[in-house]
Parts: structure tokens; C-alpha cells; sequence
């Protein structure tokens, strides 16, 4: 017969282990991967949230950027890392909703991925060479359609967020226009300015300062709402293009395999981050936000990015390799 109270001993023992594991988290300074070269957007997010979040958690939090393929090298050698949330990784459209659709990988988003929270949202808008003479997106639209294929638009490269917005555009409106790939928006920009390219799309923290002195001219942002950067300028939907959405997003995950007790000690202290007014100013002053705070809102943004560039991605026009 089974003496039940020698059983019952270990498991409570574990028990208590496992909470005071969570309770006790974190011990020591916990690592955010950034899957990108230092000096970018995602990089710039990571090392706003490093201090607060850090204060919240009551540990010291640093960057480490370990870029590759699009962000995918570190996303995948991050599932294979101890799941202690001692390192929290920076997801993204290209690993988390561009990616996983045209090409094998070793993790999936709905059996791996847990979501923490977004640390940066930062709509794309649509501007144009002044010289062009175009003004609005009705008129764009209106030049495409009379002169299939003749407008070129710059991208920050094949498969990126930028190439994928133009592609979307098209869709949409139903036009054709040109594609031209650089290597990245650093690019991009001077060619527009320059009149190599007639078009972009780009980050509106990116671009306003342009838009502002004149040296480009803002059509539309692909955005539900207009932005406090450049609040005259309507959105695609304002303009007649609903459909037309398109923004660089970051946010923290962690493994799913990662213990309840260190997720809700994660959690807490990034719905905290979220909420503090010295981090939400940092983030204004760089004209983006952290979107609405928690975990819940940033699963469904993934979500939502996954079923609107799936289409995109696996049109056979579209190539992103």
C-alpha cells in the first residue's frame, strides 16, 4: 500500500521552490536580445525600456544586439536558451509575421511565443518628391493608374516592412508602380530627396523633421489615428485607403516554457514600465508610443500583423528573398 504523506512531502517541497523561485526572480541582471545591429529602431526601443523596466523589476536590465537574416538567427537561437526569463526577446514583424509564412523556422508564434508587452509602435507614411507635384493620395493614385508602372518607390530593402507597405498600397489601391530596393532607409531618403525615387514609405518619427522643412512631401500615414508629429497629415483611411495600414512595432517576449511565477513577475513589471510617465515622455519625444499597455493588446497586435501581411508575403508577385 502507498504511503501517501512521503509523496505529498516532496511535492509540497517542489511547490514551494517553484514559488519562491518566482517570488525570489529576478536575482541577477536580466539580458533583452535584440535580434538587430545596434543603432536601429529596435535597438533605440530596447534601451529606452532597459531602465525603467529594470527599476520596476528591482535588477539592472542590458542590451545585447545580435543581429542576422532579418532578425531570424537570434530569434531562433533564443528558444534554445534555459527558459529562467533571465532573457527577454525583442519581437518584430520580420521574425514574428514576415518570415514564418515564405520560409521553414524553428520556433512557432502560437506554441512558443509569450507575449509581455510593446515597447515601441511607430506608423509608416507615404511621402513623395516635392518636385513631383503630387500632394494628396488622390492624386497619386490618379498618376499611378494613367502611368502603370512609371512612379518609383523606395524601399529599405526586399522583404522589409517598407518593401511590404508598397506592396500592400498596390494591392489596395490597385496600381502599379515601381519598385526600388536599397539597403537600407539611409538610403532611401537621400535618394528621394535627391529625385532618384519619386516615393517612400518610412517611419513617421523618421521622416517628420523632413516633412517639416519641406524637403519631402507627406501624403498619408498608414495609421488608424493621425500623428501628434504631424497632426494635418491624414491617415490612408482619411484618404480614402482603409486597408492601407502599416507601422514598425517592437515589443518583449518570453518562452512559453518560462515558470508561471517569473511570466506574472515578468508581466507586472512591464505593465508597470508601460504606465510610467517617465518612459511614456521618452517615447514621445522620439514621436512614437509603447501602444496600449499589457500583455493581452501586444498578442493581439501579433496576431492581427500575422493575418494582414500572410496574404502579402505569399502572393506570387511578391519575392522577399
Amino acid at each position: 500500500m502507498i504511503d501517501w504523506k512521503w509523496i505529498a512531502v516532496p511535492i509540497a517541497l517542489l511547490a514551494a521552490i517553484t514559488a519562491g523561485f518566482g517570488q525570489d526572480f529576478p536575482t541577477r541582471a536580466v539580458r533583452i536580445l535584440v535580434p538587430y545591429s545596434v543603432g536601429g529602431t529596435s535597438d533605440t526601443a530596447s534601451r529606452l525600456v532597459m531602465e525603467p523596466l529594470g527599476r520596476h523589476l528591482g535588477q539592472s536590465v542590458f542590451v545585447e544586439n545580435r543581429g542576422g537574416a532579418g532578425g531570424l538567427n537570434a530569434t531562433e537561437a533564443f528558444f534554445n536558451l534555459p527558459p529562467d526569463g533571465y532573457t527577454l526577446l525583442v519581437g518584430g514583424a520580420g521574425p514574428f509575421a514576415i518570415i514564418p509564412p515564405t520560409k521553414s523556422v524553428s520556433y512557432s508564434i502560437e506554441r512558443d511565443v509569450l507575449p509581455l508587452g510593446t515597447i515601441w509602435r511607430s506608423p509608416q507614411l507615404l511621402a513623395v518628391n516635392p518636385k513631383l507635384g503630387i500632394k494628396t493620395m488622390a492624386e497619386f493614385v490618379a498618376y499611378a493608374k494613367a502611368n502603370p508602372g512609371k512612379l518609383t518607390v523606395g524601399s529599405a530593402g526586399v522583404g522589409a516592412l517598407t518593401h511590404l507597405s508598397i506592396e500592400l498600397l498596390k494591392r489596395e489601391a490597385k496600381i502599379d508602380v515601381t519598385h526600388v530596393p536599397f539597403r537600407s532607409t539611409g538610403g532611401t531618403l537621400p535618394a528621394l530627396i535627391g529625385g532618384q525615387i519619386d516615393a517612400t514609405f518610412g517611419d513617421v518619427a523618421l521622416l517628420a523633421s523632413y516633412v517639416q522643412a519641406g524637403s519631402i512631401t507627406a501624403l498619408a500615414i498608414a495609421a488608424p489615428q493621425r500623428s501628434q508629429l504631424l497632426p494635418d497629415l491624414v491617415t490612408m483611411a482619411e484618404a480614402g485607403l482603409p486597408g492601407v495600414e502599416s507601422e514598425n512595432w517592437f515589443g518583449l517576449v518570453v518562452s512559453t516554457k518560462t515558470p508561471a511565477p517569473v511570466v506574472a513577475r515578468l508581466k507586472s513589471a512591464m505593465l508597470a514600465t508601460q504606465n510610467d510617465s517617465a518612459y511614456r515622455d521618452s517615447l514621445n519625444k522620439q514621436g512614437v508610443t509603447a501602444g496600449e499597455p499589457g500583455n493581452e493588446s501586444f498578442a493581439t497586435l501579433i496576431r492581427k500583423e500575422i493575418e494582414r501581411w500572410k496574404p502579402i508575403v505569399t502572393s506570387p508577385d511578391v519575392k522577399i528573398e
